[in-house]
Order: structure tokens, then C-alpha cells, then sequence
């Protein structure tokens, strides 16, 4: 891998694992106010609070497995090799932007330029998928031009 390549992967794998830190302190937090409410008198109020903290805890419990998927997808990012095609774990240099095919982390910045690490499933990454230089796509009634795959 590309230097450049290794820093957007970095930043994304950074993007996740603080994710996923977010999520499980979270749950921790969750769980801890379940045992407290299990302490706390019964009723119909103590029914409500636990049937809402419950919620919350699925509700995180999803966000942590999509988390954790989105860490497994980065596996395979790192594995993949260096292809003349859009391809996942591609850095595709466009007329519109820059785009490193793997997760949806947001924007890498260095001092050079910005890439927009994106998930292959975004309408964007599905139109780069298999594109190679000098292909045109059309996202947005503009025209895009591939102009590098690293």
C-alpha cells in the first residue's frame, strides 16, 4: 500500500474503533442503569423506566453490530489488492473528488488533499465500482471523470 492509501486506511480504522468505544461505553452505562432500576421499587413507573432503558439497549446493540460490521469490511479493505478497477480498498481520484472505496468514515484531510472515505453501498461508490481510468459516470446530472486508481 501507497502511503497516502495507509493513512486514509488508518484514519477509517481509527473512525471505527472509536465507534465502537462510544457503543460499548454506552451499553455499560445502559446496563448500569438497568441494575439500578432493578433496585429501585416496583410499579407501573419502574416498569416503563426499565421497558425504555431495555430499548435504548437494543436500540445500541444494533449500532454496535453494524459497528462491528463495518470493522469486518475494513478487514477485507486491507487485504484487497491493488487493482486498475474500483475495486473495495480503492483510492479513486476523480474530476469531482477524491474517494477511498471501503467505509463510511467521513472526510480524510492531510495537507496535500481530502478523501472521502465511503462505503461501496453509497449511490457514489456503487457508480465507481469497477470503473477504471478514463471511465465516465454521471451522479447528480454531472458528468465525473475517473482520472487515477490507486
Amino acid at each position: 500500500m501507497n502511503t497516502l492509501k495507509e493513512e486514509v486506511f488508518r484514519f477509517c480504522t481509527e473512525f471505527v474503533h472509536s465507534r465502537i468505544s462510544r457503543i460499548k461505553a454506552s451499553i455499560a452505562e445502559i446496563e448500569e442503569s438497568l441494575q439500578s432500576e432493578t433496585k429501585s421499587s416496583a410499579g407501573d413507573k419502574h416498569e416503563t423506566g426499565r421497558a425504555m432503558i431495555q430499548l435504548e439497549r437494543e436500540k445500541l446493540g444494533a449500532q454496535l453490530a453494524e459497528a462491528e460490521r463495518m470493522f469486518q469490511i475494513l478487514l477485507r479493505t486491507a487485504k484487497t489488492s491493488v487493482s486498475n478497477k474500483g475495486v473495495l480498498g480503492s483510492l479513486v481520484f476523480t474530476s469531482a473528488g477524491n474517494y477511498y472505496l471501503s467505509v463510511s468514515a467521513g472526510e480524510f484531510k492531510n495537507s496535500e488533499l481530502s478523501v472521502f472515505c465511503i462505503s461501496a453501498a453509497t449511490p457514489i461508490g456503487k457508480l465507481l465500482l469497477g470503473k477504471e481510468v478514463g471511465n465516465e459516470v454521471s451522479f447528480r446530472d454531472k458528468k465525473i471523470t475517473v482520472l487515477e486508481i490507486k
